[in-house]
């Protein structure tokens, strides 16, 4: 038998003390001629000395702090004893998590991001100084209102809507239109959620004036340059044999390869402006991929001049809806960046597929590998891997930066798998919404799902 089903020794105990006291009355009884009235009177005594306790701690348990338990002896007086040792345990336990609890709302209300705590239905539990600041909640009022209720923009909403709370999304205060805020939740506990709120006004305002900068300096460096250049092309016959220049061929041809290098950077650099700011066309286009892949494969050959394998499997009814430039600006950059760092007689495979998560891009390459530490950063405005191999082929830094902005407008995804001295493959997955197989005119809008 199993030791579960043992009555406890104080069960046993307990037995034994009722069944004592039935065989004396019994006795006794048997002594008076009337034993079974006292052996009935004495199983009733017991069973309302039993109904006291119970009721003493059914009244204790409704209010412990009005009602004290009283003093029992035998297995009610270990219940009691049990029942207050709890008691004070518990007593313990509220008291720490109360310390812990304060010591939070302290450690938060120094913190200069507003945190609110919002319980399973989005309803506010608790908030610190910076978030009454920045959201403008009121302790009195705001309490357990649900918070989409209180900051109705579009992008919140969104956001806060959905199960993924990766990322970040932006909009500005619900209390001062000037201020842009960040927002945050992480979820924890049982359906619980932490928002953070940051104030991000002055860091993009600083982003735009950066673009700014970038977009003007650009635009001036352009006059100087074309006026270079004008003067280089002037010059130009004149350094071939025979004439005045010929003894400056060679610094000639430096010259004209250096202007056209900035000129490449300048253009870059105008392109990302355009890209970071938005500032694109709402018009979406039906595009001709496999046209578009045509001409990035001639490219590419004239890049290479026969030193690569170039090999490309195109899906030749498959189309995108998109603007060509930004397009066009993914596929060349990437097809010349695998051209650049894959040594002489190295593969190049290009590939452009759909399935039905979407449509897909890819460029494969036996190139020189990136190390898994520079992958994160490789879409980071003039970042290199290798900064005398990039200079030496030309590059300007930007070519990735360009590909990750125009894939956000696209709505499209970079990914990038790689192994240093193997090859990099570098993916651009398209959702479906932007999808289309088979012929069709090009002056068609992209559906908007």
């Amino acid at each position: 038998m199993s030791r579960a089903w043992l009555p406890s020794p104080d069960l046993l105990r307990q037995i034994a003390h009722l069944l004592l006291r039935v065989g004396l009355a019994a006795l006794f009884g048997v002594w008076i001629g009337h034993p079974w009235p006292l052996v009935t009177l004495t199983l009733l005594l017991s069973l309302i000395v039993h109904l006291r306790y119970l009721t003493r701690l059914r009244s204790w348990l409704n209010a412990p702090k009005q009602i004290e338990l009283p003093i029992a002896e035998g297995i009610w007086g270990e219940v009691y004893d049990g029942l207050l040792n709890l008691q004070k345990r518990n007593r313990k336990r509220k008291r720490k998590l109360a310390a812990i609890l304060a010591e939070f709302q302290a450690s938060t209300e120094a913190l200069p991001d507003g945190a609110v705590v919002l319980g399973p239905n989005g309803e506010i539990v608790w908030f610190n100084t910076a978030a009454q600041a920045l959201l403008g909640l009121r302790v009195q009022q705001d309490i357990g209102l649900r918070i989409a209720n209180l900051v109705r923009k579009p992008a919140f909403t969104e956001y806060f809507s959905r199960d993924d709370y990766s990322g970040e999304v932006e909009c500005d205060s619900p209390i001062n239109s000037e201020t842009m805020l960040s927002f945050r939740i992480i979820p924890y506990g049982n359906g619980q959620r932490l928002m953070i709120v940051r104030d991000v006004s002055d860091l993009r305002r600083l982003e735009t004036a950066r673009r700014d900068f970038v977009a003007n300096a650009s635009h001036e460096l352009r006059t100087p340059l074309t006026v270079l250049r004008g003067y280089l092309d002037v010059m130009e016959p004149e350094t071939r044999k025979g004439g005045t220049l010929h003894d400056w061929a060679s610094p000639m041809s430096e010259m004209r390869a250096q202007a056209a290098r900035m000129e490449a950077l300048i253009n870059d650099l105008l392109k990302l402006a355009r890209l970071e700011a938005n500032i694109i066309n709402t018009r979406q286009d039906l595009l001709d991929v496999p046209k578009m892949l045509a001409r990035t494969q001639e490219q590419a050959r004239a890049m290479s001049r026969g030193q690569h394998r170039i090999e490309f499997d195109i899906e030749a009814d498959l189309r995108l809806y998109g603007r060509e430039s930004e397009t066009q600006s993914v596929f060349t950059n990437l097809v010349s960046n695998a051209v650049q760092y894959t040594p002489p007689g190295g593969i190049i495979g290009v590939r452009w597929w759909g399935d039905d998560s979407g449509a897909h891009f890819s460029v494969a390459d036996t190139g020189i590998g990136i190390a898994e530490k520079d992958l994160p950063r490789l879409t980071e405005r003039f970042y290199r891997v290798d900064t005398g191999r990039s200079r030496a082929t030309g590059g300007t830094g930007l070519g990735l930066s360009i590909v990750k902005h125009a894939l956000e407008h696209l709505d499209g995804k970079l990914s990038i798998e790689s192994e240093v001295g193997v090859g990099t493959t570098f993916t651009c997955s398209f959702p479906v919404h932007r999808v289309h197989h088979g012929n069709q005119r090009n002056d068609l809008r992209a559906p908007m799902g």
